[in-house]
C-alpha cells in the first residue's frame, strides 16, 4: 500500500508538472516575455509621478540593453530597468528603502 500511495504521488506531480508546461506554451512567447515592459518614457513618466523616482545609475549591457537604477530619496523606493534597443523597457526588479552609499574604491587586488 505504501508503493501505491508514492506512486500515485508521483503520477500527480508528473501531471502537474505536464500541464505547467503545456500553459507556459499556450501563451505567445512576446506576451510573457512584454507583460512587465513598456514604452521608455511611460515608464521613466510613472515612475517619477507615483514614486518621486529618478535616475541614479546607468550602465550598458549585452547587445546594446541599457541598465538604469532608478530611486527616490522621499519614499525610499527603487526600480532597476533594462531598455532594448528597440526603446521598450521591462522592470528587472524593485523595493524600498534606499540608500545612496558613498565608499571609497576598494583598492586592485583587494578581496571584497
Amino acid at each position: 500500500m505504501k508503493s501505491a500511495t508514492l506512486g500515485m504521488i508521483a503520477w500527480c506531480l508528473g501531471a502537474i508538472l505536464a500541464l505547467l508546461v503545456f500553459a507556459s506554451l499556450s501563451v505567445p512567447a512576446e506576451a510573457q516575455t512584454l507583460r512587465h515592459c513598456v514604452p521608455r518614457a511611460a515608464l521613466i513618466e510613472g515612475l517619477a509621478e507615483k514614486y518621486g523616482e529618478t535616475r541614479r545609475a546607468i550602465g550598458l549591457g549585452a547587445n546594446g540593453a541599457i541598465m538604469e537604477v532608478f530611486a527616490s530619496d522621499a519614499t525610499g523606493t527603487w526600480t532597476v530597468t533594462m531598455t532594448m534597443p528597440n526603446g521598450i523597457s521591462c522592470l528587472v526588479a524593485s523595493g524600498d528603502t534606499y540608500e545612496t552609499l558613498s565608499e571609497a574604491p576598494t583598492p586592485e587586488g583587494d578581496a571584497l
